[in-house]
Formats: structure tokens, sequence, C-alpha cells
């Protein structure tokens, strides 16, 4: 790693922790010519991954066309860039889960609402009028019907514990 102040090719490891979502690890490093500290984070990278488009094309996976079209979601709603990363690793660990070389859009859709849902309503509703093609407002109602009635039996059983 190039040190950021000098540019010089080498630095070295003063310490290393796991970051707080457990998904990455933060480095100390200090230049072993000016001496100047700075840290870096090392995460996970998707690599070898095609997503499958729904007119057949396919293209490789991108974690920034996913963080701009939560992003998107996510829009004027609150959240954390903590939150917020710790959602993109947990969307992504999903994707690892499935241990194959190619996922369709719908698959990366239905994975991607699925987070959402718990994370954010709102976002989670604009997500998924975007990606299911909501044709009117029928098709809304009932997004939002699902939606609430899912939130209703998790009231329920969160209450009978």
């Amino acid at each position: 790693m190039r040190c950021a102040v000098c540019n010089h090719k080498d630095t070295k490891v003063v310490d290393s922790r796991m970051a707080s979502d457990g998904m990455s690890v933060r480095r100390r490093r200090e230049c072993e010519k000016c001496g100047f500290r700075f840290s870096t984070l090392e995460e996970i990278e998707l690599l070898d991954l095609t997503v499958v488009k729904r007119d057949g094309r396919r293209e490789n996976y991108s974690r920034e066309k996913l963080v701009r079209g939560l992003e998107k979601a996510l829009e004027k709603r609150p959240y954390t860039d903590t939150a917020f990363q710790r959602l993109v690793h947990k969307i992504e660990r999903d994707i690892q889960k499935k241990r194959r070389g190619q996922l369709t859009t719908g698959e990366l859709g239905d994975i991607v609402m699925k987070h959402l849902q718990s994370f954010d309503k709102v976002a989670y509703i604009r997500f998924a009028s975007v990606y299911r093609s909501f044709e009117d407002v029928k098709t809304f109602e009932q997004e939002l019907k699902k939606l609430l009635s899912s939130r209703r039996r998790s009231a329920r059983t969160r209450k009978s514990k």
C-alpha cells in the first residue's frame, strides 16, 4: 500500500481490527519513509459473478450499481452510513451464499427487496415499484397490502413470545 502523503511504496501495518459490521477489516498503517499514519478498510469483493439481464444480456456484477440503486430507493430517507454499509454487506453475503457464478436480475432483485423490507419500508416500496414495473395504482396497493399483512404477522409473533 502506498503512502497517502509521500507516495512511498512501503507501509507497514501497525494495527488490524475487525470493523463493527464484522464484514471488513480496518488496518492502521504507517509509512516507512515519512512516518505518516493512515487507515485502510479491507472488504470482501464479489468476483466472477455474472448478472443475467431480462433480455438475456450478461454483465459482470457491479457493487457500484447496487449502491446506486439502493441510494435511489433511500433518497431523502433517514439512515446512517454504517447502517447503509451493513445493508450492502448483508445483500452481498446472501449473493455469496448462492454459490453460483451467475444470478438473474430477478434473483438479485429479490435479495435486495428482502433486505430493504426490513431496512426501510418506504425504500422497499420505491424499489419494488421500479423492479416489479408497477403498471397502475392497483399493483401498488397490492404490494402495500402484502407489506402491511407481513408487518401484522411479525407483530403478533413478537407479542406471543
